[in-house]
Parts: C-alpha cells; sequence; structure tokens
C-alpha cells in the first residue's frame, strides 16, 4: 500500500492557506472585498465630505478593516485552538487521511472529500458539504523529500478530482 506521510506543526500560514482556498471555492472573497471597498469609500467620503463625521470615517475604515481580516481572524483561532497539541504526524494513504498527534487520533475517508487543490507550499483538501465546513491542509514542509511530494500528487489524483 503506497503511503505519504507529514510531519508538522501547524502554523498561522497553513491555516490561512486553508481558509483562503475555501473562501475562493465558495466565492466569499468576492463578497468580503466588495463589502471592503464599499466601506473603504463610505470612510473615505465620510473624511473629505465638507459635513461629514470624522468619527463615521473612522468607524466605516474600522468596519472595512475588520471585513478583510475576517480569514485572518479565523486562522488566528483556529492556530489557537490546535496549536496545544504540538506535533502532527499524518498519513495519507489509499484508505484516507490519519492525522495523530500525542492527544488525538483522526482519520477520515476519501469519501468525506470533494478535491484537492495544490499551492505552492500547501495541498488543501475541501470537504464535500455545501458549506465546506472542513478544510484540511498538508503543509509541503511536513515531506521527507521531493519524491513524497511527487507520490502525494499521485495518490491524490487517484482518488480525489483536482478543483
Amino acid at each position: 500500500m503506497d503511503t505519504v506521510e507529514l510531519v508538522y506543526r501547524p502554523t498561522r500560514a497553513d491555516i490561512l492557506a486553508g481558509i483562503l482556498v475555501r473562501e475562493r471555492r465558495r466565492g466569499l472573497f468576492l463578497v468580503r472585498w466588495g463589502l471592503t471597498g464599499l466601506f473603504g469609500a463610505a470612510a473615505v467620503l465620510a473624511m473629505t465630505a465638507s459635513n461629514g463625521s470624522a468619527v463615521s470615517g473612522v468607524l466605516a475604515l474600522f468596519c472595512a478593516a475588520m471585513i478583510w481580516s475576517i480569514p485572518r481572524l479565523q486562522a488566528h483561532h483556529v492556530l489557537r485552538t490546535v496549536s496545544w497539541q504540538g506535533e502532527y504526524r499524518t498519513t495519507v494513504s489509499e484508505t484516507g487521511i490519519a492525522t495523530e498527534t500525542v492527544h488525538t487520533t483522526l482519520v477520515q475517508r476519501w469519501s468525506i472529500f470533494r478535491g484537492y487543490r495544490e499551492a505552492r507550499d500547501h495541498v488543501v483538501l475541501l470537504s464535500r458539504d455545501p458549506n465546506i465546513l472542513l478544510v484540511e491542509f498538508l503543509p509541503k514542509r511536513g515531506l521527507q523529500t521531493e519524491q513524497d511530494a511527487e507520490r502525494l500528487r499521485d495518490l491524490l489524483s487517484r482518488q480525489l478530482p483536482r478543483i
């Protein structure tokens, strides 16, 4: 049985990569950028209008910044939730993905995922549910060799569509 093992500690960048792939797949990045632009424009209008209020401008600017930062805040929260578990040992095989830490063991069958997307530093797997609530990221830095990266791509492509 062909298996690939990754050993890593999750980072904020790993989690953010997964969240951003999920956001793009769901089309939420358009909504987020649209609202950021809308509140940014409102801030500029409020601050430049002759009868505008500085408080309104600052509040609109704050809203724009908060909307823009939602994925980063989510990544920070998830990291706080999982970082205490320490090192992750993830095994990708023909049957699915098994992740083990000192405190937990999680086994996910391929049927839970709709597909995967590969980025420069990560492979992100997205769940099959309509809202894509589950995002699994596999940081390539956890692989031992470049051959492991090729084997991982081959294994994933046999099990899931690339999306």
